[in-house]
């Protein structure tokens, strides 16, 4: 290091330039650095989805999810297998470990799905494209007043989706709202008896009269021509002309049995916004693994040139409903904002302490290299930052080493002889130069060892942020990186910037002037630190009741995994009967959207009921969902308090609609929280078991016992029974003697009431097409009694027969299975809750008490807690293990720096001590204990070790030169007290802003700030009056 800082100090134009070419590039890259508001903390997972309309739940589960799920078991690296199985859906979403990125395990997916064995109907499994925080940019498609939702859907279908899919980084585009347009012939049954004809001939023919063929080749002359046979129905004229048979000679068409028309799919999902009930909604979703802020950019330049080219018809426009950029700004903002306050202090605070502006710039220099030093070497790697890797970095501990190498300077400096200005006038430059020279060096020598070794110890004390795995792992890694990067940056600047700027900016002599605050605090300090030497057992029984009065404080303390990241949103969730009908249910949802948009607060509301037409989302009919972008904080009216918001808008809805139950989240932490625990809640208690009546009736009881935990709330069972269904059993026997087989009854009632497609209409001069669909007249088949009188086409010797359907069948309403959940090939009942005024630990610490007391569950029964608390468990569970190797590491360098047992434990006694102001702060301000909360107090270890090493080093030396005990401890807090007390105030000060901010995107920092700034006010207390005098009893340093 003494090399380096000579070449430093030799060629100090050079490393100015390289000072200088630092920032510049550090300019350049900052603008392509990948920015993301949210690092993506699930596991790969991929999401098979197979829709198979018509099969009920339990026909879902038994011939579609169990082959699949069995088909897939096994795989390498594959840690949970969940299922929902659902009217006409099955999901299986299989959860990796973090061993495989998730192009690996896709293609271990896709590679067991080529082996399964056809499922009912030939349905086949897509992937879904959803990912936990892949959702970039929500738009709705607006229309003239002539254009319906069946126009604008079929735009966004065959027209936006494929722009969109084309753009790089983008995966998919999910539609919600709208109509899927088909044609339908909708069959008058009279008119078919009439003919003598039945559904399944009405069927075939058209299927048969919508084919073209080839036949090869014919030579004509010289040339080949191509002989083709076109026969597709082309137009509702060529569907409506399609022969079926012939009757009396006379051709029976499909216009004398049937009406032709544009009709729709069933729909399975409604979307509004604002005043508009239907809308035609597009969610763009971006691939994992990529880059949100360029993807997002290209998405714009997308929107932007569709809106002014002539691709989407005149009128029609994209409108942006939600975009990621917002939160990436606004957090970014709210990051950069603290920062650029907490560097204007910590330069302020060195200017306060030396007197001498030049000396605090060349620290705050400092700043800027690490910070782009590691922006540099970010884009370098290609990884990106986000909210917590930015804006949890400390430069005040970044900049500690350089406080120390110009304070000593600044010393060295003040030691040289002071020269009057004929004496300044008469010597050389080169002279003065090297005047500077030797006291920079000297200085350098004098700290370079502890600075050194106080920097592997805070690289150390992070080392548990570099083991994190799991979810914990993935929020905190890239903060890891950052932390390593700009520690190298604030190191290099450290014995290269540092000293070449002090050599050019700083005179050969500075008069040491103590300010004003520096006199005042050494005056309070100096008697204080003598009367701590001569009382040692007071002092050091102090001590030992500060330790056990952080643990008790410790215990006061709640848990939770990590604070909310406040997005500026609502993300409301409504649970309606499960029985609803899409219909019925979305007059209800119109007037929740119109309650919640009537909110001052609130800038615009979107509705979604049921789920898309792709199956993306597993949810019934009776799922609503709202998302409701907030307006800035400072337009709201009243006390500005979201958690007062969300207290108000939930009595209001529950007063309005009783039943109903309302869960508040935010639009990324509800994907991400879906994602880890599989239930579409923060929190979920997952009761497992085969029987479903015996679980609904236990998880009714569990959530009774619940709602008295105060804090829980949100609360719902996912209820699995309920669904009504009209079972029609064949019999067989009865079936025999009209010569029908169920298979031809069942076939009957396929085509009568959920209709079958004969094949699709492709529309002239477009690619566009769509399905053709068979089915009664609505009159023959809208209620349970006009299927009662459903007939039956049997053949019999003078033609066909029609028997009413109740003749073969017996037809009856009973209640089935409406969603049936799995995990692990084993079924579940979940009951999710969110935690809301109370830490997350405490309460659901209570609640498992309560529910282990009070609730028996039924023989063969499991519960698992999961969600939130299991990622803190998780967590907790991982650290305990590594922060004991951490300071094991710290004890090892230590030794090496001190070759000595007792030095190394002298100087980690100050870590129980300085912890003390990190837990009160976090007690003061009711924040509970963290993961974030915990990498404050990993950077309070380094911190207090490091200023531990500075004590110990001096007075060490002071020994060695010859001064006694009590004389070395009282001249090394007089030395000292200075730099310690700048480490401790720029550790500190760095993240005041952070610790004092309430702005979106300072919710995750802001527990770590608060420790470090806490800590670090009591923390000079410890190192300055506690370590001397534990050093004056317990070093065995000997003159």
């Amino acid at each position: 290091m003494h090399r380096l800082v000579a070449l430093a100090v030799q060629r100090r134009f050079l490393m100015v330039g390289l000072f200088l070419v630092v920032l510049i590039g550090g300019l350049i890259a900052f603008r392509q650095l990948n920015i993301e508001a949210y690092p993506d903390p699930t596991p790969p997972m991929v999401d098979i989805v197979t829709q198979s309309p018509g099969l009920s739940s339990e026909e879902i589960e038994r011939y579609i999810t169990i082959p699949i799920e069995t088909q897939v078991a096994g795989i390498k690296n594959l840690r949970t297998i969940r299922t929902i199985s659902l009217y006409g859906l099955s999901d299986v979403k299989l959860q990796f470990s973090f061993d495989y990125t998730y192009d690996e395990a896709l293609q271990q997916v896709l590679n067991r799905l080529s082996q399964l064995a056809p499922l009912p109907n030939n349905v086949q499994p897509q992937i879904s494209p959803l990912s936990a925080v892949g959702e970039i940019y929500r738009y709705r498609l607006v229309g003239p007043p002539n254009y319906s939702v069946l126009d604008l859907k079929t735009l966004q279908d065959w027209v936006l989706q494929r722009r969109f899919r084309s753009v790089p980084g983008v995966i998919d585009v999910t539609g919600w709202g709208g109509k899927t347009k088909t044609y339908e012939v909708q069959v008058d049954f009279n008119k078919l008896v009439a003919y003598g004809l039945t559904l399944p001939q009405v069927l075939q023919a058209v299927g048969n009269a919508n084919i073209n063929v080839g036949g090869n080749t014919v030579n004509i002359g010289a040339q080949s021509a191509v002989v083709r046979g076109v026969g597709l129905i082309r137009s509702i004229d060529d569907l409506a002309t399609t022969m079926i048979a012939q009757s009396g000679g006379n051709p029976v068409l499909v216009r004398d049995v049937a009406t032709v028309s544009v009709g729709e799919k069933p729909r399975l999902g409604i979307a509004g916004m604002n005043d508009a009930d239907d809308i035609v909604e597009g969610i763009v979703l971006m691939r994992r693994g990529e880059q949100s802020s360029p993807t997002i950019a290209r998405v714009e330049q997308v929107v932007a040139s569709i809106n002014k080219s002539g691709v989407l018809p005149p009128g029609v426009q994209i409108e942006r409903i939600y975009d990621r950029k917002d939160l990436i700004d606004v957090t970014t903002a709210t990051v950069l904002h603290n920062m650029v306050v907490g560097i204007i202090l910590i330069v302020l605070l060195q200017w306060m302490f030396l007197g001498d502006l030049r000396s605090a710039l060349i620290v705050g220099a400092t700043i800027p290299f690490a910070l782009f030093f590691a922006v540099i070497i970010l884009v370098l790697r290609g990884e990106s930052a986000n909210l917590l890797s930015v804006g949890a970095i400390d430069f005040g501990l970044i900049v500690d080493a350089t406080v120390i190498m110009v304070e000593a300077i600044f010393r060295r400096l003040s030691q040289t002889t002071e020269l009057s200005e004929s004496e300044e006038s008469r010597i050389s430059s080169a002279t003065t130069m090297e005047m500077k020279r030797h006291a920079i060096l000297s200085a350098s020598a004098d700290v370079s060892r502890s600075i050194f070794f106080a920097a592997a110890i805070i690289i150390a004390a992070f080392l548990p942020l570099f083991t994190l795995s799991g979810v914990e792992g993935n929020i905190f890694g890239p903060m890891a990186r950052t932390y390593a990067y700009a520690l190298a940056g604030g190191l290099l600047a450290t014995f290269t910037v540092t000293p070449a700027l002090s050599a050019i900016i700083l005179p050969s002599h500075l008069r040491e002037t103590e300010t004003r605050i520096v006199r005042w605090l050494h005056s309070v300090y100096m008697p204080v630190l003598r009367w701590a030497v001569a009382n040692a057992r007071l002092v050091m029984a102090g001590a030992a009741g500060l330790v056990m009065l952080t643990v008790l404080a410790g215990h006061l303390l709640g848990l939770e995994f990590l604070p909310k990241l406040e997005e500026g949103n609502l993300w409301i969730r409504a649970t309606l009967p499960s029985t609803i009908s899409l219909e019925e249910g979305n007059s209800y949802v119109n007037e929740m959207r119109r309650m919640i948009q009537a909110r001052p607060e609130v800038e615009s509301v979107v509705s979604q009921q049921g789920r898309p037409d792709d199956g993306t989302d597993a949810a019934g009919l009776f799922n609503a969902e709202f998302f409701a972008p907030l307006k800035p904080i400072n337009q709201w009216p009243g006390s500005r308090d979201k958690d007062e918001l969300t207290s108000q808008l939930l009595a209001q809805l529950q007063a309005k609609f009783p039943g109903v139950e309302f869960n508040f989240s935010q639009y990324l932490q509800d994907n991400v929280a879906e994602a880890v625990s599989g239930v579409k809640g923060e929190n979920s208690v997952k009761l497992f078991g085969n029987d479903l009546v015996a679980l609904t009736n236990t998880a009714e009881k569990i959530k009774s016992v619940l709602a008295t935990v105060p804090g829980i709330t949100d609360l719902s069972v996912f209820t699995s029974l309920g669904q009504p269904t009209i079972q029609i059993d064949v019999d067989r026997a009865r079936a025999a003697r009209y010569g029908l087989s169920p298979g031809d009854i069942n076939a009957t009632i396929r085509v009568a009431i959920g209709g079958d497609s004969a094949g699709d209409l492709y529309e002239p001069g477009s690619d566009r097409h769509f399905p053709i669909i068979i089915r009664l007249a609505p009159e023959y088949r809208k209620s349970a009694e006009a299927i009662q009188n459903l007939r039956i086409g049997a053949q019999g010797p003078n033609g066909i027969t029609q028997i009413p359907l109740s003749e073969v069948a017996s037809i009856k309403l009973i209640s089935g299975a409406a969603y049936i959940y799995r995990e692990q090939q084993e079924r579940y009942l979940p009951i999710k809750f969110s935690v809301r005024g109370r830490d997350l630990g405490g309460a659901i610490k209570e609640a498992q008490d309560k529910v282990a007391e009070q609730v028996q569950l039924p023989s063969g029964s499991r519960l698992e807690w999961v969600g939130e608390f299991g990622n803190l468990q998780d967590a907790i569970r991982r650290l305990s293990i590594v922060v004991p190797i951490s300071l094991a590491l710290i004890g090892i360098l230590l030794w090496f720096n001190f070759s000595s047992l007792t030095d190394t434990l002298l100087a980690m006694s100050v870590i129980p001590m300085a912890v003390f102001g990190g837990v009160l702060g976090l007690l003061v301000s009711g924040i509970p204990f963290s993961v974030s909360a915990a990498i404050g107090f990993i950077a309070l270890f380094g911190i207090a070790v490091m200023d531990g090493i500075i004590i110990l080093s001096q007075y060490n030396q002071l020994i060695d030169e010859g001064l006694d005990r009590v004389r070395a401890v009282i001249r090394t807090g007089e030395l000292q007290f200075r730099p310690v007390l700048m480490t401790c105030a720029v550790a500190g000060i760095g993240l005041l802003p952070a610790a004092l901010s309430a702005g979106i995107g300072s919710q995750v920092q802001k527990p770590l700030a608060v420790v470090v700034v806490t800590g670090m006010l009591l923390a000079p207390l410890v190192i300055l009056v506690t370590l001397p005098v534990l050093i004056s009893r317990f070093s065995r340093r000997e003159k």
